[in-house]
């Protein structure tokens, strides 16, 4: 049988160029190069430098300047002893820290941007003790104690006396290739029994590009179900309260809060 050529003339490509939009190119050339920069190790970069920038340019939307209203309605269900301390990752410049403290607990956080940590002392009336280490700054006053610097540079002397953690915006803000390895971190370093009171948003992801991400609740069990007893304590529909969301183009939008506790 004989082999029979076609040329790929320049008609071939102006036709299938014509089915594929022009942005539908650039989109497949940009996951080419994201998944190539990942493999690379170059990734994690990619996403400090994202949240330095975003404090750098005050774009800092994801700031609550109240007090998250899940937080006073559900700690209690952690029946944490006084004077705990409590791990808040990616800590921001968040006055959840000053509620927890004002419960009688200590505040550890960990934040990558010093923009947020100096703004959290500056901005509550404190002036912090500083202490750098090789991988930390170390601010400190008042019973709360911020770490600025990364997350994964977090070994486990740092949380050995941590009784609770309180994620609200560390899950979430992170894409789906860090949330596996936030959480694979997280329990490496937590102690035994640790609980974690841990709020994420669910929503059809393809809606809106992150952050905050989409994290289903099957998403929560396959991280951790193996490390913890997970329990559901609320599963809330929000999005007629974010018309931010809304307008984002959302069509539904889930909060969803859950009470983990590390196995012995």
């Amino acid at each position: 049988m004989t082999n029979v050529k076609y040329p790929i003339t320049k008609k071939h490509c102006c036709a299938w160029y014509s089915l594929v939009k022009p942005v539908e190119v650039w989109l497949v050339f940009y996951l080419f190069i994201r998944r190539f920069l990942n493999n690379a190790g170059w990734g994690i970069k990619m996403e400090k430098d994202f949240w330095l920038e975003r404090w750098e340019r005050e774009e800092t939307g994801f700031h609550q300047n109240e007090i998250n209203p899940y937080l006073p309605q559900y700690w209690q269900k952690l029946h944490l002893a006084y004077g705990s301390e409590v791990f808040v990752p990616l800590c921001g410049k968040s006055r959840d820290m000053l509620w927890l403290r004002k419960q009688g607990h200590s505040v550890l956080g960990v934040e990558l941007s010093a923009i947020a940590v100096q703004a959290f002392f500056k901005e509550n009336g404190y002036t912090p003790h500083h202490v750098i280490s090789e991988k930390f700054d170390h601010c400190e006053t008042n019973g709360t104690r911020i770490l600025c610097g990364d997350f994964f540079d977090l070994g486990k002397d740092d949380l050995a006396k941590v009784s609770a953690v309180y994620d609200r915006a560390s899950l979430v803000a992170l894409p789906p290739g860090m949330r596996e390895r936030y959480a694979r971190h997280l329990l490496s370093i937590l102690p035994p029994a640790t609980q974690i009171l841990l709020i994420t948003f669910d929503y059809l992801q393809p809606e809106m590009p992150g952050p905050p991400f989409a994290v289903s609740a099957g998403e929560v069990e396959a991280l951790y179900r193996e490390h913890a007893e997970i329990r559901l304590l609320a599963q809330l529909d929000v999005l007629a309260q974010n018309p931010r969301f809304q307008e984002r183009g959302l069509s539904r939008l889930q909060e969803n809060i859950f009470l983990l506790t590390l196995h012995n």
